[in-house]
């Protein structure tokens, strides 16, 4: 099955200067949602391209026939990913692992750490429960989880500071909170850890694919994030990193043949851990989900994550701007460096759940978190789904 990836960068006539432009409509083509949906829950499961959904099944259809006749071709493909994975973060590919979730990714931080009695952890109280969790649970360690509360729709750094002491071993945090659309300050928060020595980690599976993360500029020492949101992949396959100067002080977690040196001499006992992040791949790996996930990213490494970002600001802004005659009120902050792809909004009188009822009748999807609707568009939306949503919205 041959594998297409179609977007173009085109130049404008109408632009005096012919700078080039994203042509989003033929982007768009790649997502067979649109024909059903104005599909507006990306912080949510995205609908994955139909790239992506091709080579699942190109997948399955070779399995089903080949068993493991199909294994080699296969194997290069989730290494073709990796390498794509690698590119998103500019990271080297080495220090990239597959994770069936989120989660999987957190815990192997979360249980690896070389923790002591009396050491603490600093989370976010508004987090997704998956990074919070994994760290509360330390506490038959020893281990504190200290919980920060956010200030309405946004997290205060100097909060944050003043809940870490000499015993804070780890900052754990979202990119991008999951209800408000907070974005943290990554690059701040990464220095403030490094001035304390403090392991920094990072939840990211609420903006990458949508907003760029450099791993050369910023010093995150671990981050994790399924496909299935803004990566536009299938849940159940996902990536972690680690960096390189950690992988031998955490302890490795679901250790199995794929962990060590000489995965494949399976005669021979001998546990010399790789000496990387794929030393956290103990079994064999989701390979439909990753062949998938690692299409997505193609389509979005192709589009440019620059572009991307800059078509979702557009999209967002839009809709904050237009919201406002539907009798709505935006929560989310809207300051330069904290937007995100995910608006929160607010709906004085009305109950956001009948609201959401009315969305869906209308053929519009969209969510509801912390009590307040959710509105998260991806580069693909256009703004005609963003008036859609505002009529379903609007008062009858």
């Amino acid at each position: 099955m041959k594998r297409i990836l179609a977007f173009s960068i085109v130049s404008d006539p109408a632009n005096p200067d012919n700078s080039p432009y994203m042509d989003w409509q033929r982007f768009r083509t790649h997502f067979p949602v649109t024909a059903h949906w104005a599909f507006l829950d990306h912080a949510a499961v995205a609908a994955p391209p139909d790239v992506c959904a091709n080579a699942i099944a190109e997948w399955a259809h070779d399995k089903s026939i080949n068993g493991i006749l199909s294994y080699s071709p296969w194997a290069r493909r989730v290494e073709e990913t990796r390498a794509r994975a690698g590119r998103l973060l500019n990271a080297d590919p080495l220090d990239v692992c597959f994770v069936g979730s989120t989660t999987h990714g957190i815990g192997i931080i979360a249980e690896g750490f070389p923790w002591k009695p009396g050491d603490n952890v600093v989370i976010v109280a508004e987090e997704y429960p998956s990074n919070q969790y994994p760290w509360i649970n330390q506490r038959d360690r020893g281990v504190e989880a200290r919980s920060v509360i956010s200030r309405g729709n946004r997290v205060d750094i100097a909060d944050i500071r003043d809940a870490m002491n000499s015993r804070t071993r780890v900052l754990a945090i979202s990119s991008v909170e999951f209800a408000s659309g907070f974005r943290n300050d990554l690059a701040a928060l990464g220095e403030l850890c490094r001035q304390r020595g403090t392991f920094f980690f990072v939840d990211a599976i609420q903006s990458l694919g949508v907003i760029p993360l450099d791993l050369q500029q910023l010093p995150i020492d671990a981050l994790a994030a399924d496909s299935h949101k803004w990566l536009l992949g299938p849940e159940g396959a996902g990536i972690a990193y680690v960096r390189r100067e950690w992988v031998d002080r955490l302890h490795a977690t679901g250790v199995g043949w794929n962990s060590v040196v000489n995965a494949i001499d399976f005669s021979t006992i001998d546990l010399r851990m790789k000496p990387h992040a794929g030393r956290w791949e103990g079994g064999t790996v989701n390979v439909g989900g990753i062949a998938g996930m690692g299409e997505s990213l193609q389509l979005l490494l192709n589009a440019g994550i620059d572009h991307v970002w800059e078509r979702v600001q557009e999209l967002t802004n839009y809709l904050c701007e237009r919201v406002q005659s539907a009798g709505l009120e935006v929560f989310s902050s809207r300051v330069p460096g904290e937007e995100s792809g995910i608006v929160s909004l607010l709906s004085p009188g009305r109950d956001p759940r009948e609201l959401l009822k009315d969305c869906k009748a209308a053929g519009v999807i969209v969510n509801l978190r912390g009590g307040r609707l959710r509105v998260s568009p991806h580069a693909y939306n256009s703004f005609e789904e963003i008036d859609r949503f505002v009529e379903a919205v609007s008062p009858r």
